[in-house]
């Protein structure tokens, strides 16, 4: 299969590449630039990604490309375009004027294959302290801006080009079809990476890996687990076993809700009632960081136990995807603190499984996309993520069933509201915080003191950044209403309106 290797220097926007060309129907791999593959026949292309250092840093990434530079096309983009400037006889310096945000293409060399199409005075986004401000004699510019000479750049009698911009964010408005110009006209890529081709490889690849072996598989409700278990399911049938675990701290009916669409889907799901299990260890538990490992824990001894009822199980599935692979293997090495709750650790080792991961190829949009080339409802693939801790994470203090009630109301109440009134597609993440804060209030003649709910609505693409979604007041004013109205023991409700960095989604 061919593809493109990104190599990254740590950018914060290199994931956001690999998404552009996997738009563009292109498959491509993202890989430290200290830690990637053999370079095959498979590779059309490669791409150098943005960095937080500076080229002149005595700590910057370096990087040997004597096993691709003038054999395979190359694409620099911000430090990857510097780097091919300052250390093959170029000069990079501290600019006098940092050029951050919109800027324009003022000037455009007719004729190279990477800016056909592309308008004059086309807008791009520029990220960068430096710059060059002298190219290698062997090196041509293609474009320039008001402030940057050399905002693109071609080396002569090779296809390796630099640009100072990032294409791959929105605010470049042309940014996608540079991309293109580089896949197809410069790398030759056939553009024949789509869902239906995922699909019919990955089918016949989960066939001849699990053969007639049989394989369990942890459901959450979610896109990711659902779309991995339909896949497994039309590979290999009746062997695929589902568990699906009612920790006590999922949303309103969602247990009942979600088996029974399970069901509608041809899976073969057990559910398993564990909500006094976790009550019960979760008891008195405070610290943020307990709650998610005690609900691991739980969660692994619950599932073991089921799965080892099944006879003969040799792997263990799981609905891994491309992001948290990413994560796994970044440039400064695994992440020092991945979230105790994104993986099962240790389960596979405890019960002598080998682990498949059908999705792990896949950024989010993309399952949801093979989702649907599978035939999963919409309502399912467009479903809000919701945290592998559920509601205790959303409970600000200890949990107790009451507490759980009180917020799966609040909560059902929210979401509810928003499909009614149309907001649901147009808000990435959804969800209510229950508070440990007790506030004066009046209901009737009586005065009260009663919890505190926190509604929190976020707009974003993957979860690595968000913005608060601008909710109508009336929308919140009867949201609030209902709340405080239907659910005993809440007396007063509040909008976050923080976004992410420096906040996070989740309040724990």
């Amino acid at each position: 299969m061919e593809k493109i290797l990104i190599l990254d220097f740590g950018s914060q926007y290199t994931q956001l590449i690999g998404r552009r060309v996997r738009e563009l129907n292109v498959f491509c791999e993202i890989h430290p630039f200290n830690h990637y593959p053999e370079i095959d026949g498979s590779v059309k292309g490669i791409i150098l990604s943005g960095s937080p250092y500076s080229v002149r840093d005595e700590q910057g990434p370096r990087i040997d490309m004597g096993s691709f530079r003038g054999k395979l096309p190359i694409l620099g983009v911000c430090y990857g375009a510097q780097y091919l400037a300052h250390f093959f006889g170029g000069e990079v310096a501290a600019s006098n004027s940092r050029e951050y945000g919109r800027a324009h293409l003022n000037s455009i060399v007719s004729g190279d294959k990477l800016f056909q199409g592309i308008s004059h005075n086309s807008q791009v986004w520029m990220s960068h302290g430096d710059t060059i401000v002298r190219l290698p004699e062997n090196y041509e510019v293609l474009a320039s801006t008001e402030d940057v000479a050399f905002a693109a750049f071609k080396v002569k009698e090779e296809p390796t080009y630099g640009i100072q911009f990032h294409p791959e964010v929105y605010h470049s408005t042309e940014g996608t079809h540079l991309l293109k110009n580089f896949l197809v006209d410069i790398c030759g890529c056939s553009q024949n990476w789509t869902p239906d081709s995922f699909v019919e490889a990955t089918l016949a690849q989960l066939r001849q890996k699990l053969g007639n072996d049989k394989v369990v598989l942890g459901l959450s409700g979610g896109v990711d687990s659902s779309v991995a278990g339909v896949l497994l399911h039309k590979a290999i049938g009746a062997n695929l076993t589902c568990i699906f675990v009612d920790n006590g701290l999922l949303r309103k009916n969602e247990f009942q809700d979600v088996l029974d669409s399970y069901k509608g889907m041809g899976l073969n799901v057990i559910g398993i009632d564990a909500r006094e299990k976790f009550w019960n260890d979760l008891a008195g538990i405070t610290d943020p960081e307990k709650k998610r490992k005690t609900i691991g824990r739980d969660f692994i001894e619950v599932f073991d136990a089921e799965a080892h009822k099944i006879k003969d199980v040799k792997w263990l599935a799981q609905g891994t995807i491309y992001p948290d692979v990413i994560e796994s293997v970044s440039v400064n090495g695994p992440s020092a603190t991945i979230k105790s709750h994104h993986n099962v650790g240790g389960l596979p080792e405890k019960m002598h499984l080998k682990v498949v991961e059908p999705l792990n190829l896949l950024f989010k949009d993309e399952v949801r996309r093979v989702g649907k080339a599978l035939g999963i409802k919409e309502e399912l693939l467009h479903r809000h993520p919701f945290p592998g801790p559920g509601l205790g994470i959303r409970i600000l203090s200890d949990v107790t069933p009451e507490k759980v009630r009180i917020l799966q109301e609040a909560d059902a109440i929210f979401v509810r509201g928003l499909k009614e009134w149309g907001l649901y597609d147009k808000v990435w993440q959804a969800g209510v915080m229950l508070l440990p804060v007790q506030s004066v209030g009046v209901m009737g003649d009586e005065r009260t003191y009663e919890n505190v709910v926190a509604l929190r609505a976020v707009a974003s693409t993957d979860g690595m950044t968000a913005d608060w979604v601008h909710l109508p007041y009336e929308f919140l004013a009867k949201v609030s209403n209902e709340i405080i109205n239907k659910v005993r023991g809440i007396n007063r409700v509040v909008y976050d309106i923080s976004s992410k960095p420096p906040a996070t989604i989740e309040w724990e």
